[in-house]
């Protein structure tokens, strides 16, 4: 199977490596004929023209977006569009609106082109080495895809979450979890750091991963965040909003289902970018170790 991958982003350039380390053939566009040059060498097909991407296929064309959400996804299938044809897949692996990827795939249909959305977890290095993802698609479409999917994913980490639209609507609740997860992790954290006690907070998180119900991948991380930081002195609490956050809490008043802890970790990053509490500046960290996100170094 050939790939046409659009989007080399933090996300986009280890996946196409991963794509490319599977055996297939992964023709990359990008508007920049410097960073289209560039994966050569990495063993990838690099090109700045949109008409020659589309023409790098035999046969039936499989396009993945790694670009970001709302219009820069739409001008992308404008430009596309006309160089498409029928049976030809669409995909969009970035963190997209689900209602805008239910519009998409109605308004692809009637040129024959399936469009589905996959939702990915697991950051930079998961799309290196091994993802989690969530598909959006038809079950054949999704079976037609699955040697693929199967390749890029860590073992069961690849499942068809239901028709259009599915695939990022599980992505928005699974990051609506996990902004409530961090949020727990660095409200008990701060407890401490206020306590009685002079605490290893390295030496918690390696003991708490080790039998405890909360062990898992964001106790290793906070792990090795107090190894580089043992107090955060390196970080200011500015955390990031992809807006997968509110997008859960917008879907959640909408059916009027409550999701406190998910809403208050949301109100927690908008209130960093006022003050500059201890939490905060653990979950700027962490989102830089799972996630490669940016963080504000403090002075």
């Amino acid at each position: 199977m050939e790939v046409g991958l659009i989007g080399l982003g933090k996300m986009g350039s280890p996946l196409a490596l991963n794509m490319k380390n599977s055996g297939r053939k992964v023709v990359v566009y990008s508007r920049s004929p410097e960073k289209a040059a560039a994966v050569e060498k990495d063993g990838l097909i690099g090109t700045s023209d949109l008409s020659v991407f589309t023409g790098s296929f035999s046969g039936r064309k499989l396009i993945w977006l790694m670009v970001p959400a709302g219009d820069p996804v739409d001008q992308m299938i404008d430009q596309l569009l006309p160089l498409l044809s029928a049976e030809d897949l669409l995909v969009d692996g970035g963190n997209s609106h689900y209602r805008d990827s239910l519009r998409r795939a109605e308004a692809l249909k009637p040129a024959g082109i399936e469009f589905v959305d996959i939702g990915i977890s697991g950051g930079p290095e998961g799309a290196r080495s091994g993802a989690c993802m969530m598909v959006g698609s038809s079950e054949e479409t999704y079976q037609y895809l699955y040697p693929l999917l199967k390749d890029l994913c860590v073992e069961n980490g690849c499942l068809r979450a239901g028709p259009a639209g599915a695939g990022h609507y599980v992505k928005m609740v699974h990051n609506g979890i996990e902004y409530a997860m961090l949020q727990a992790l660095a409200e008990g954290f701060e407890l401490m750091d206020a306590g009685p006690y002079d605490l290893d907070y390295r030496a918690l998180a390696e003991l708490w991963n080790n039998g405890s119900v909360i062990r898992g991948w964001l106790i290793e991380l906070t792990a090795q965040l107090f190894a580089k930081d043992p107090h955060l002195s390196q970080l200011k609490g500015v955390i990031g909003s992809s807006g997968t956050g509110l997008w859960t809490v917008e879907e959640a008043l909408s059916r009027q289902v409550p999701v406190p802890a998910i809403a208050q970790s949301l109100f927690t990053r908008y209130r960093s970018e006022q003050q500059d509490p201890f939490s905060a500046r653990l979950i700027a960290g962490l989102r830089r170790e799972f996630g490669g996100h940016d963080v504000e170094k403090a002075e």
